[in-house]
C-alpha cells in the first residue's frame, strides 16, 4: 500500500507510504482521493491527519512518471490530479497536515489542502515546479496564493525557492513549527480534541469560511446566516446552549 488510513478515537491518518521520499504517483493521487471520499463518508471519522511518516511529509510529483507524458496523456491526467487534492480540500471536517521533512511541489500542494499546518523544526517547503519549467498543477497557483497573499505566493512559486520551517511560519504557510519528533502527536492532540467537537457546527464553519473566500462579501454573509440559523435544528446545538446556561462554558458533550 502506498497510503494507508487508520482510526483512532475519532481521528483518521492518511499517510503516505512511498519510501524513500513519498513521490506522489498516479497510483497515490488516485488512492488520496479514494480515501479522502472515505473520510467524508465514515462516521467514526471526526477529524483527518495528513502525514508522511517521521522523516519527509512528500518530495513532490514522481517526475520520471511525469517524463513520459506528452501534452496529450497530461490534459487527460491534469483533471484527475486536481481532482484527488481537490477531494482532500473538501473533506468536511477538521483536517491538519503534520509536515516533516520535505513538503515540495504536490507535497507542498497536498499541505495546503489541510485546514492547519504542524511543520517540524527541519521542514522544508516550496513550489519548484518553475525550475522543472513547469507551474504548480495540483492547486498551488491557487491555495497558496489565497493562503499567504498573491506576492508571497508568487515569490515561492516564480523562484521555485525552498523556504525553512521558522519562514514558513513567518509567512503564515505553516501554523506552527514544532520539534520534529512532536510532529505527529501533537497533530493528533489538535484533531482529537475537534474531534470531540459538534461535527455539523464544525462542517458549517468549514464550509462557510472556504466557500466564503470563493465568492463577494454578501454572498459569503448569506451562506454563513443560512448555516448558522439551520444549525438552531440540531441536538448538539440544544446541549451546547444547555450546557452553558446550566454549567457555564466549554462543559458540554457533543455527539
Amino acid at each position: 500500500m502506498t497510503v494507508t488510513f487508520e482510526v483512532r478515537d475519532g481521528v483518521g491518518t492518511i499517510q503516505l507510504d512511498r519510501p524513500p521520499m513519498n513521490a506522489l504517483d498516479v497510483a497515490i493521487q488516485d488512492r488520496l482521493r479514494e480515501l479522502a471520499e472515505e473520510a467524508t463518508r465514515r462516521e467514526d471519522v471526526r477529524a483527518v491527519i495528513l502525514y508522511g511518516g517521521e522523516k519527509v511529509f512528500a518530495a513532490g510529483a514522481d517526475i520520471k512518471e511525469m517524463q513520459a507524458m506528452d501534452h496529450t496523456a497530461m490534459v487527460l491526467r491534469s483533471k484527475g490530479l486536481q481532482d484527488a487534492f481537490t477531494a482532500v480540500a473538501r473533506i468536511p471536517k477538521p483536517v491538519v497536515a503534520a509536515v516533516t521533512g520535505y513538503a515540495l511541489g504536490g507535497g507542498c500542494e497536498l499541505a495546503l489542502c489541510a485546514d492547519f499546518r504542524i511543520a517540524a523544526d527541519n521542514a522544508r517547503l516550496g513550489q519548484p515546479e518553475i525550475l522543472l519549467g513547469l507551474i504548480p498543477g495540483a492547486g498551488g497557483t491557487q491555495r497558496l496564493a489565497r493562503l499567504i497573499g498573491p506576492s508571497r505566493a508568487k515569490d515561492l512559486i516564480f523562484t521555485g525557492r525552498m523556504v525553512k520551517a521558522e519562514e514558513a511560519l513567518t509567512l503564515g504557510l505553516v501554523d506552527r513549527v514544532v520539534p520534529a519528533a512532536e510532529v505527529y502527536e501533537q497533530a493528533h492532540a489538535w484533531a482529537a480534541k475537534l474531534a470531540k467537537g459538534p461535527a455539523l457546527a464544525l462542517r458549517a464553519a468549514k464550509e462557510s469560511v472556504d466557500a466564503g473566500l470563493e465568492t463577494d462579501l454578501d454572498t459569503g454573509l448569506t451562506i454563513e446566516r443560512n448555516w448558522f440559523s439551520g444549525l438552531f435544528a440540531t441536538e448538539d446545538r440544544e446541549r451546547g446552549m444547555r450546557s452553558f446556561v446550566e454549567e457555564g462554558p466549554g462543559k458540554a458533550t457533543f455527539r
